[in-house]
């Protein structure tokens, strides 16, 4: 493959721009199926220089990287928005959260299966299989769905 074109992978990820010898070659972007964006340099299938940016705007960087570091815990969209009403809680970047399916952990990128050990996206297409570290990571940290739902009680 050579020249400009688009390359799907497996993962439902896509390379879009120019080829050469069937490598990424020159500039090139790699969108992934959760929205974000690497938009790189790229030379024999190696990028030289690139940005990532989230679904949701925020770019990435890896110098100075201030989001959510430890002082600000900020969600992005807060940063942008500025912060909700303080008795309404925000779990996610996402406002409001995806539902997560019952027996699942919300990851970050999509839904995690501690059954199957797979992570799918918000749209429920295949991402990864978690490996054990991952697997202890979710389950430790993740955001679990409740095998049964409140409603807000009124106030006395």
């Amino acid at each position: 493959m050579e020249g400009m074109g688009r390359y799907a992978l497996p993962t439902g990820t896509e390379y879009r721009r120019t080829l050469k010898d069937g490598l990424f070659d020159g500039e090139g972007e790699l969108l992934f199926p959760n929205g974000g964006v690497y938009r790189a340099v790229w030379h024999r299938g190696v990028p030289t220089q690139g940005k990532y940016t989230f679904a949701d705007g925020l770019e990435y960087k890896d110098k100075k990287w201030h989001y959510c570091d430890g002082y600000d815990r900020r969600f992005y969209t807060e940063i942008c928005s500025g912060l909700i009403e303080p008795d309404i809680s925000q779990l996610t970047n996402l406002d409001p959260p995806p539902e997560i399916p019952k027996g699942c952990y919300d990851c970050g990128d999509g839904f995690y299966d501690p059954e199957t050990r797979v992570v799918v996206d918000y749209k429920f297409r295949f991402l990864r299989n978690a490996d054990d570290e991952e697997h202890e990571w979710i389950i430790q940290t993740c955001r679990q769905a409740w095998d049964e739902t409140s409603e807000p009680q009124p106030k006395p």
